[in-house]
């Protein structure tokens, strides 16, 4: 598939940004979907996390990682896409942003899943800071996945940063 987009992009509309990454994972839709819907599978690469599993349900997390205090990472929501194993969306409530929806998608390629990220309804500001730290996020999901060791949520947000915002290098024509 040519149209992955591992290192995600941010979409401008009426104001608000949309962050996607969308990528090939490896392994059947259904460990996919556990992974991302299972609280401890998710709290493993995410955080802790409650789950009531059903549009209209809940979720709360508590994101790992990110250097601000444990209410600032506190996030919550309410269910509204649960369509095993194809569809999960939430609300994306948290003190430090606006509110926005974040939404997984996935479909089945042959052994592997396609899984589309979107987090929407941020500023613009906020997206660009949240799109580093999504991306690691993603990476620790998929070495989970893989059974690989999962990266340190920091180290790999300053790496990823750098793919994201290329220091500025002054003008050659100086």
């Amino acid at each position: 598939m040519n149209n992955l987009i591992p290192n995600g992009f941010i979409d401008v509309e009426g104001g608000l940004a949309t962050l996607t990454f969308k990528r090939r994972l490896a392994h059947p839709i259904e460990e996919v979907w556990a992974a991302i819907t299972d609280p401890k599978q998710r709290g493993d690469w995410f955080g802790a996390t409650a789950i009531d599993g059903r549009a209209g349900g809940t979720i709360e997390m508590i994101a790992e990682g990110p250097p601000v205090s444990r209410q600032q990472r506190t996030i919550t929501g309410r269910i509204l896409v649960w369509d095993p194993p194809h569809i999960f969306e939430h609300e994306w409530n948290q003190p430090l942003i606006e509110k926005g929806v974040v939404r997984y998608e996935l479909a089945a390629e042959a052994d592997a899943t396609i899984l589309t990220f979107t987090h929407r309804g941020l500023s613009v500001p906020n997206a660009q800071g949240y799109i580093s730290g999504s991306h690691a996020f993603l990476d620790r999901l998929v070495a989970q996945l893989d059974g690989n060791d999962l990266p340190n949520w920091q180290q790999r947000f300053v790496e990823v940063q750098q793919t994201y915002y290329a220091p500025l290098q002054g003008n050659k024509n100086d």
